[in-house]
C-alpha cells in the first residue's frame, strides 16, 4: 500500500492521466487534416478563377476582332472542365463570362468576366 496519502493520489491521478496524451494528439492530427484541406481547396479555386478570366479575356478580344466561333474554341481549352462560356453583345461592347459550379451540391461557382469594344467592320453574329 501507500506510505502516505499524498503519495496514492500521486498515482491515481498520473493513471487517470495515461490517455490525455492520445487524445489531444488525435484531435490535432484531426484539425490538421481539415485545415490541409480546405487549404487545398482554397488553391485549386484560385486557379479555377484565374483560368475562367484566362478564357473570358480571350473570348472578349477575338469576339471584338469579329471571330467569335474561334474565341468560343480558345475559351472552351482555357476553361476549366465542365465550365460554361457565354458570350452577349451590348451596344458596342462584347460580354465574355465563363462560369463553373466549384463543388457541385454547394451553390457555389466561380467565373471571370471580360468586356471588349467591337472594333470598326466587326460583326457578331
Amino acid at each position: 500500500m501507500c506510505e502516505s496519502r499524498d503519495r496514492c493520489a500521486g498515482r491515481q491521478r498520473a493513471g487517470a492521466d495515461l490517455g490525455a496524451v492520445t487524445v489531444e494528439a488525435a484531435l490535432a492530427l484531426c484539425s490538421l487534416a481539415v485545415f490541409l484541406a480546405v487549404a487545398v481547396a482554397a488553391v485549386v479555386a484560385v486557379a479555377a478563377s484565374i483560368r475562367c478570366i484566362d478564357a473570358a479575356r480571350e473570348l472578349a478580344r477575338l469576339a471584338a476582332r469579329g471571330e467569335p466561333d474561334r474565341g468560343r474554341i480558345v475559351a472552351a481549352a482555357l476553361a476549366p472542365t465542365g465550365a460554361r462560356v457565354e458570350l452577349v453583345r451590348r451596344d458596342d461592347l462584347v460580354v465574355a463570362e465563363v462560369s463553373r459550379e466549384l463543388v457541385h451540391p454547394l451553390p457555389l461557382r466561380i467565373s471571370g468576366r471580360a468586356v471588349a469594344a467591337l472594333e470598326p467592320g466587326a460583326t457578331l453574329p
